[in-house]
């Protein structure tokens, strides 16, 4: 059992008989009234993201997750089939759960998913992605003093912002933390 104050970025838990995962935590004092402990989490099966404050003496389950090695192989409409490269199964997740991971997702791709009592609940992306520009606005040399950017969209289907030296075609690697440019490939 963990208690509120204990919960990081990171950390996964159970509550109301559900997964979340921690995305951000912050402690509040009052004057003379008790602490508090505010929590954004994110519901690993559903996908949805939400605030929720606690008081710091509130406790919760703490979850270990299980990470397997996968392989990408493609999705079925809203269904998104991995291979696992050790035993060779095949595990199956849902759009909803993947959220926003979905437009870094490349066929034959390598990456982890975590298993919670053998459910795959979430995958885990490497660091940064690189992938073929599909469509941008020609940038023309003298349209700002410094650090101009545009918008891309990527095989994927993707949108990011490039420098004005990115054209189509090229490949450039991006940070799947953030979404971030980081360099042409």
């Amino acid at each position: 059992m963990i208690s509120a104050n204990d919960l990081r970025p990171g950390s996964v838990f159970e509550w109301e008989n559900e997964l979340y995962r921690t995305l951000t935590q912050s402690q509040t004092h009052m004057g003379r009234g008790g602490a508090t402990v505010r929590v954004k989490m994110r519901n690993l099966r559903s996908g949805s993201t939400f605030e929720r404050t606690f008081s710091p003496d509130d406790r919760f389950q703490d979850v270990r997750l299980e990470t397997r090695q996968v392989q990408y192989l493609y999705n079925d409409g809203d269904l998104y089939h991995f291979m696992d490269t050790e035993t060779y199964e095949q595990p199956v997740i849902q759009s909803t759960t993947l959220g926003d991971r979905v437009p870094y997702l490349k066929e034959n791709m390598m990456l982890g998913i975590a298993f919670y009592d053998q459910e795959p609940i979430e995958i885990e992306l490497p660091a940064h992605v690189d992938m073929e520009i599909t469509y941008t606005e020609p940038g023309f040399a003298g349209d700002t003093a410094q650090g101009a950017t545009k918008p891309a969209k990527t095989e994927t289907g993707l949108t990011i912002n490039v420098p004005l030296f990115v054209n189509i075609g090229d490949r450039v690697r991006i940070d799947t933390r953030n979404g971030q440019y980081i360099t042409r490939v």
